[in-house]
């Protein structure tokens, strides 16, 4: 059904070919998964599918690619538009009218099809992805992840041969997510269309795959097998293969059953042992040359609020007011950071938040969980000024958010959103680096420190927009830690990320938890929370469900359990690194 003869993909400017020798077959009927570390080619890879790489992102493509026999060099986009549908990274760049249903129909409505073939897929479509109560919304009122499944229907309803597919659950809460590869299964087995899916998250995936095709790095050429072969010598892979790699199963299992069905005498070893608590403080070690914790224990008042500078809300950049490098303020240990008590938000005739009351405490990382749309988002809206309260109020660092000005503000709390380019608008990573060095008063060089730990590799020069998705969101991350607020707010921030980048991620955090800094993430990766959380709060309908810590939250729960706490359950381990700890110290 696809074909790639010797493709190869070069950017202007570019020190180094992006796709190299690229030589494969999708056939028909078949659940393909494409794996690989970030930045390796994998989003222009699927782009050369539909055409769109290189007619749309430029670049010089050699070799050829077919699809169900037409030629993408002479085939534009358009022309393949009833035989591919794709779904990008960014979900709401593909949104063409205001509504659900509208955008459910506009496909089939370019290829115009009958009146009353349409009203029966959309129905079908709303029914299959759970969007029967979202269908007359706006779809701007709509969640990252209820966009995320709006997006899938839309390429779903005109039935292509083929879809092609660029982090489909990223955005999903795990019961969303299985919901959404649940139909991929049904559309791949009982009508035989072909699938091909880049995804980070391999726990969700990599069991439902009929092959996967590794990209290594950026220019390599692709390595193809049956899912527990690759996974053996992939660079990333789901903690359920690295959980059977650390006990030496053979065959790797890609699955929770197969797992716990091999795991006996994992459980009987571990039996005698104890669990670390997950999220420990790690390894403290600065952020960037000039810059410790030290200053986040002493004691005083904020500095001098900076004027503004274009950006997010104000929230992410401000130019100091003079030249002397000002101290963030201190934490205060004597109580909470942020305090959140019976909050309510309303947007128009949806009540987001109701009656939420939350504490969060220097040194504390919280996991905020629960299904798309239960309002993860607005309450970090709310802490950071940028949501007003309908009921109830919000403080942080002793100030009401929305009614404080963001100059003031932005040394408080940060908050990278779920959209890093909201955050992003110079012209080179660099030029971001310096605005953010200059912005939060920090040393020269301090920003790109941070860059450099996070995205190893990443050239001064790049333009942000060449980046991949989470290597855009890990340089917003970047911008935001240069200023070290106390309050640190993350929405999604594993979005793009292969599992190494994820492990950066966790150890920067927890040094900054360990210095004293408060951090938020909302997030549907479960993997993510154990991890890193010290607390989750599950949402629901826009209130509190469960408030404790994370393993007595997770663990009891089937959709919020990470891999490892499901293949040993009732024994309380989170993750493969604590796994890890407690059998080398038995050797």
């Amino acid at each position: 059904m696809i074909r790639f003869e010797q493709v190869s993909l070069r950017y202007e400017g570019a020190a180094g070919p992006t796709l190299s020798g690229v030589d494969l077959t999708v056939p028909e009927g078949e659940l393909v998964l494409l794996v690989g570390p970030s930045g390796v080619g994998k989003s222009t890879l699927l782009g050369a599918v539909p055409g769109l790489v290189p007619h749309f992102t430029g670049g010089t493509l050699s070799g050829r690619v077919t699809v169900d026999g037409r030629d993408t060099r002479t085939h534009k986009p358009r022309e393949l538009a009833d035989l591919v549908g794709t779904v990008g990274q960014d979900p709401s760049a593909h949104f063409v009218t205001d509504t659900v249903e509208d955008e459910l129909a506009y496909g089939m409505e370019s290829l115009g099809l009958a009146p009353d073939v349409m009203r029966r897929r959309v129905e079908e479509t709303l029914d299959l992805l759970g969007l029967a109560e979202l269908r007359d919304r706006p779809i701007a009122t709509l969640s990252g992840g209820q966009r995320q499944r709006v997006a899938i229907g839309s390429v779903l309803t005109p039935h292509p041969k083929v879809l092609v597919l660029d982090e489909p659950t990223s955005a999903l809460d795990p019961a969303a997510a299985e919901e959404v590869l649940a139909v991929l299964q049904r559309l791949v087995h009982d009508l035989g269309t072909t699938v091909l899916m880049a995804e980070h998250r391999l726990e969700r995936v990599v069991q439902y795959a009929d092959r996967v095709v590794l990209l290594p790095a950026p220019g390599a050429a692709p390595v193809v097998g049956m899912p527990a072969e690759i996974m053996a010598v992939s660079p990333v892979r789901p903690p359920v293969a690295e959980l059977g790699l650390l006990a030496g199963w053979d065959p790797l299992p890609l699955s929770v059953r197969d797992a716990r069905r091999r795991a006996g005498g994992l459980r009987e070893r571990l039996a005698a042992r104890s669990p670390l608590p997950p999220a420990g403080p790690g390894r403290r070690t600065p952020l960037a040359p000039g810059v410790d914790g030290a200053h986040l224990r002493a004691s005083g008042s904020p500095p001098p609020a900076p004027a503004p500078r274009s950006g997010f809300l104000g929230l992410r950049r401000a130019r100091p007011a003079a030249p002397s490098v000002p101290a963030a303020p201190a934490a205060d240990t004597a109580g909470p950071l942020a305090h959140v008590e019976a909050l309510g938000v309303r947007r128009g005739r949806v009540e987001a938040l109701r009656a939420v009351t939350l504490e969060v405490r220097a040194g504390e990382a919280v996991a905020l969980m629960g299904r798309n749309g239960a309002g993860k988002s607005t309450l970090l809206g709310a802490l950071v000024g940028m949501v007003p309260p309908t009921a109830g109020r919000v403080r942080v660092g002793g100030l009401e958010p929305s009614r404080s000005d963001p100059r003031t503000m932005v040394r408080r709390v940060g908050l990278v959103p779920q959209e890093p380019r909201d955050l992003l608008y110079a012209e080179t990573v660099a030029a971001e680096c310096a605005a953010a060095d200059a912005d939060a008063g920090a040393p020269a060089g301090s920003c790109r420190a941070i860059v450099s730990r996070l995205l190893p590799g990443v050239p001064d020069a790049t333009h942000p927009r060449d980046l991949s998705e989470g290597q855009r969101l890990t340089l917003a991350l970047a911008l935001v830690l240069t200023a070290r607020p106390p309050l640190i707010l993350l929405d999604e921030p594993t979005r793009g990320l292969d599992y190494a980048a994820k492990a950066r991620l966790v150890d920067v955090l927890r040094e900054l938890a360990a210095d004293g800094h408060a951090i938020v993430l909302a997030t549907h990766d479960v993997e993510l929370a154990a991890e890193l959380a010290h607390r989750v709060v599950i949402l629901a309908g826009g209130e509190v469900v469960a408030d404790g810590p994370t393993g007595r939250v997770v663990v009891s729960s089937p959709a919020y359990a990470p891999q490892t706490a499901k293949v040993l359950a009732p024994q309380e381990w989170l993750t493969v690194s604590q796994v890890r700890t407690a059998l080398e110290a038995d050797l």
